[in-house]
């Protein structure tokens, strides 16, 4: 299993194309009400196969909880749930495991196992598993907002063309639940045709492309974190790293503060029914402890790098160069299916402190 936390403890198993996924989440405060319809409109966000520009591959995603759960509520034992894996053509994936794929885990993975990896639809490594993710981090949302703490992302950037940005003193949970209960989560939804148009052209040419999304979360307290490797960032950056394609996270300014001056980067303090900030450069993270002000960060993916294009690849088995190309079922672009990804991995990582 692939664990995270220190608290509470969640273990994902499971690859692309086995019966099943899921997750294991241990140390769930008991007596609490899990809203099933809430968390399958969370799940429902990141499921395949819902529009034209996403993976064809479809996927109820129900999951099954089989322990931690009576009546609705934590009991206090871990709580184990189940998707099962439904629609799978693994015969798409035979070839790969001579040839690997450019930008994929195959040829690490072969070396790594022996050539025993299961190289259907990616095995362990496969975007898939982040439905599992997304059952924690639906969880740890409902957690959360009970005590009044909300995250939420949108797409602010794919292949060059930009959203608008959080405003990153004033966001609120209104907002951010007005943009994450879109089809196609941005504020400007004008952009957002443009996206959709870029990943649809990108598809044509038989590829693809990447982007970036932007992440808030509202509602924290003063003091959230700790210094050195126990910092807000250091955590949250851990657990977005497990999902496939992040390949970048900025919090606040980011490495644009590179460029300003200390009085520029500096966020002023002033009174206003409590302690505030002016400017929010520092993305609400100081020492590695919250501020107060909103969490913001911004985080890149790469393009799918599964592209229906000729790529030039070897034989492992033959030790030759050969060429390469692609079939199956891909996303063109992750960046819209892995907006609830994000939230999830920064959620798990502030329900690991916080609940």
């Amino acid at each position: 299993m692939f664990s995270f936390g220190e608290k509470i403890k969640i273990q994902i198993f499971g690859q692309s194309h086995s019966d099943s996924i899921g997750v294991v989440i241990d140390g769930l405060p008991a007596g609490e009400k899990i809203d099933m319809d809430a968390l399958s409109a969370f799940l429902k966000r990141r499921a395949p196969g819902r529009n034209e520009h996403s993976t064809m591959r479809k996927e109820p995603d129900i999951p099954d909880f089989i322990s931690g759960l009576v009546d609705g509520k934590t009991c206090g034992a871990p709580v184990c749930a189940v998707i099962q894996n439904k629609d799978t053509r693994s015969g798409d994936y035979t070839f790969l495991a001579d040839i690997p794929r450019p930008g994929h885990s195959d040829y690490p993975a072969f070396v790594k196992y022996g050539g025993h990896n299961d190289i259907r639809g990616g095995g362990q490594f496969s975007a898939r598993l982040t439905a599992a993710l997304c059952i924690a981090g639906g969880i740890f949302a409902q957690l959360l907002e009970k005590k009044g703490i909300y995250a939420g992302a949108h797409i602010q950037e794919i292949h060059g063309i930009k959203d608008e940005s959080f405003n990153p003193v004033s966001v609120s949970k209104d907002i951010l639940k007005t943009v994450t209960a879109k089809d196609f989560p941005v504020i400007d939804d004008e952009k957002g045709k443009l996206m959709r148009r870029e990943i649809l052209s990108a598809q044509e040419i038989r590829d693809s492309v990447g982007g970036i999304i932007e992440l808030a979360v509202v509602g924290l307290p003063v003091g959230v974190g700790s210094h050195m490797f126990g910092g807000i960032e250091n955590r949250i950056a851990a657990a977005m790293f497990a999902v496939p394609a992040v390949k970048g996270i900025e919090f606040g300014a980011g490495f644009s503060a590179a460029n300003l001056y200390g009085s520029e980067n500096n966020d002023s303090y002033y009174f206003d029914g409590g302690i505030k900030t002016k400017t929010n450069n520092s993305g609400g993270v100081l020492g590695g402890m919250t501020t107060g002000m909103p969490l913001l960060m911004r985080v890149a993916f790469k393009p799918t790098p599964s592209i229906a294009a000729k790529q030039e690849s070897v034989s492992l088995s033959e030790k030759k160069n050969a060429v390469l190309e692609i079939v199956g079922r891909h996303d063109p672009c992750v960046v819209p299916r892995a907006v609830p990804c994000a939230e999830s991995a920064a959620l798990i990582a502030l329900g690991d402190m916080i609940l």
